[in-house]
Formats: structure tokens, sequence, C-alpha cells
């Protein structure tokens, strides 16, 4: 899709914003890769020709550290904006307000049994009641581990909300089963989340796409959907389904991913695992290349590097005897699926279905502290296995899933 196309695509899905609105957008972080900055110039044109009193932009980082001032200008495709720009921040009780609480019986109904304990939907305090009278929410749609796919809801939980729904909706991900979520529209987590959406007070606008890069690098959008936010989701996600899964016919041995460099930590280099852990042969190896890697996670590389990935079946009996690791539920989530699934070894005992080695910014004693294996990335030559019929080698690994 060109500009124009996009463009008369926003105004007509904003011509019911009125003059001395209040409008907050609503965007991803960098982690992701979408194409805000050509749509958020279209909308803060068009909202500010309409006369409303103020245009401001929250970013939904989730659990992520803040970026800088420049990233986000860079983000929303304008060096210079008049509105606020705010960041989330997920873990200051002062910066959220409670909208409500979704039941014990809702929650247990939701997730079809997974869970069945209340929780108290939290987010960012400019959603309050009052403050915004629309909230535009930008982002992309791919297929995603903990939701499905991301998009629509979720830019509200987690990607501005508070800790308890986030560690709840990625915790629901792993009991789950990675491989009955990844992909799927209806999930445990999506319904979750949709239901604590219809707390949000203020009009909601989805600003929904579908955008994949080319071998050269450029970013190409494939669609468009926006109003209703699910609506406009699962639209989206149809067209996801066919541009950013690849089929390969068959598992491999080896599996090599050259790492997205979006992804700098493996919080969210995890994705390597996610959307390649399908074509791994059980007992084989997935190799995650990337150079740019350098930590396990600013937020939470603590707790991860005391606990250790692992399938599952472990986590949760890690869960049993910590209550440090109960109360950061994302954290135990995140363990399991990097590590993605278990299998039986020759002595009956659960062990990863593959094992996972870092060639990377990690170093050996670390990836070893979190039950991962290392190769020095500098003398790792992977085009020398390119010939090899058990190895299949992955660009910009972490964008497409994979499977058989």
């Amino acid at each position: 899709m060109d500009l124009p196309s996009l463009a008369a695509i926003i105004q007509q899905a904003l011509d019911v914003i009125q003059p001395g609105e209040r409008v907050l957008a609503i965007i991803p972080d960098k982690t992701r890769d979408d194409n805000t900055h050509l749509l958020f110039p279209v909308a803060n044109e068009f909202l500010n020709k309409r006369g409303v009193a103020s245009f401001d932009a929250l970013v939904a980082q989730g659990t992520h550290p803040p970026m800088s001032q420049s990233q986000k200008l860079s983000k929303i495709g304008l060096a210079n904006f008049s509105g606020h720009l705010f960041d989330h921040r997920w873990d200051e009780a002062d910066e959220l307000i409670n909208l409500g609480d979704l039941s014990a019986e809702t929650v247990h109904d939701l997730t079809g049994g997974l869970i069945d304990q209340a929780v108290p939907v939290t987010i960012n305090k400019l959603l309050a009641p009052g403050i915004y009278d629309t909230v535009l929410v930008f982002g992309a749609t791919v297929p995603h581990e903990v939701a499905g796919f991301a998009g629509g809801a979720k830019y509200f939980f987690p990607g501005v909300a508070g800790p308890e729904l986030t560690h709840t909706t990625h915790w629901l991900g792993a009991l789950a089963g990675i491989e009955n979520i990844i992909a799927r529209v209806d999930t445990p987590t999506r319904r979750l989340i949709e239901a604590a959406a219809e707390l949000v007070p203020a009009r909601i606008i989805s600003l929904n796409t579908v955008v994949s890069r080319e071998l050269d690098g450029e970013l190409v959008t494939y669609a468009l959907f926006a109003g209703e936010i699910r609506e406009a989701f699962r639209r989206a996600a149809e067209v996801s389904r066919q541009v950013h899964i690849r089929y390969t016919g068959r598992k491999y041995k080896n599996v090599i991913a050259l790492l997205d460099p979006h992804y700098d930590e493996l919080w969210v280099g995890g994705k390597a695992s996610y959307k390649l852990g399908a074509i791994v042969e059980e007992g084989g190896e997935l190799i995650i290349y990337a150079p740019q890697l350098t930590k396990i996670s600013e937020t939470h590389g603590a707790l991860i590097e005391k606990y250790g990935y692992a399938p599952l079946e472990i986590v949760r009996d890690m869960l049993g005897v910590s209550q440090e690791l109960r109360e950061n539920l994302c954290i135990a989530a995140h363990l399991a699926h990097v590590a993605y699934a278990g299998r039986l070894d020759d002595q009956g005992k659960v062990v990863p279905r593959y094992k996972i080695t870092m060639a990377s910014g990690l170093d050996e004693e670390t990836c070893r502290r979190v039950n991962l294996g290392h190769l020095d990335h500098r003398s790792f030559d992977y085009e020398a296995l390119r010939s090899d019929p058990d190895t299949l080698i992955v660009e910009n690994a972490g964008r497409d899933l994979y499977q058989v």
C-alpha cells in the first residue's frame, strides 16, 4: 500500500473526532518493527487541522525500558512534536489506576479454567476517565507467543498495563502451551485482554497494520485496518497469517537463527526460539547468532539468571518453592517460552526438547548460568553450513513464524 492510500484510510477513520477533543495515541516501542513513522504524521496533521485540544502519545513498552527522546521522535516520524511523548512505567504504582476487576468466575470462563483467580485491571493513569476523549492505537500484527497474534487489545494489556494482568497473561500463555497459542486468533489470552479493554472509558480507534520487510530491508505495508479494535485486529490477523508464516515441509536437526537486529537482549530475542521451535527436531539444536545481543534483560535479567531457562514442567516446580517467582509470573513464562517445550530423556527426566546455543555478545558464564550453550560468534562460520541438508539458516529470525 502506498502512503496516499494509507492516508485516505486514516483520515476516514479519524473523521469522527471533533474539534476540541483530547486525543492520546498509543504507539509501539523500539522492539516492534512497524510503520508508525509513516502513519503518525498523517494523523498528527489531520488532528491539528481538525482543531483538537491536545494530541499526545504514550509508548506501549510493556515492561521494556524507556526509549530516548530521539528514538521516540524517530518512531513517530517527526523531528518535532508539539504534544507530550509519555513513557509507560508498569512498576510504579502512582503511574497506574485501577479500572476495575475481572472476577475469578470471569477469568475461569475466559481462560478455560487455566486460571481461576480474580485479576485487577490496572493501567496507565493517562487512561483514567475524563483525561482523553479518544485513544488511537497504532500497531502492527504478527504471530505472537503469548496472545496468538500481536495487535489489538494487546497494546493496552500488557502494552500500558500494570503488573497484575501483565504477569497473568504471560503465565496464561505458557500454561496453554506455545504451539496451542501462536498464530491463533481465539486464545485464552486474547479473550482475557479483550475483556479488560472493555473497561477503557475513552473511545478507541484502532489503526492496525500488517507489514514486513523485503530482503533489501525495505518496509512493505500489506494492509491497514482502521476502526473498531476487535474487528480491525481480526482482519489484520488473517492477512498476517498469509504474510508472516513460512512453511518448511520438514524439521531440521540444526537451525541457525540470524537474529533480527531489532533485538539486543534475550527478553525480546527469545522470539527466535518461539518462532522457530516448531521446525527443530527433537534432540536438535537452535543456534541464535546475534552479535548485537549483549544482555539477558535490562529489566528482568537478575531473576532470569537466578532461575534459568527450563521447560514448563520444571518452571511449574520452581513456582511451587519460590514466592519470588510466583510474584513475577511474566518471568516464569519467559523461562518456559524460550525453552519452548520439554521431552523425556532415556531416564524419564524432563529435559528441553532441543538445545539452545548463543553465538552472541553474551559471555559463556552468563549463558551457562541460564542453561544455554555458548559459541564465540567471532569464530562461528555459519556460512560453511549452508550446504548441510540437516541445517536451516534463517535470516532476520524472530520476524516470521516457521512451521512444518
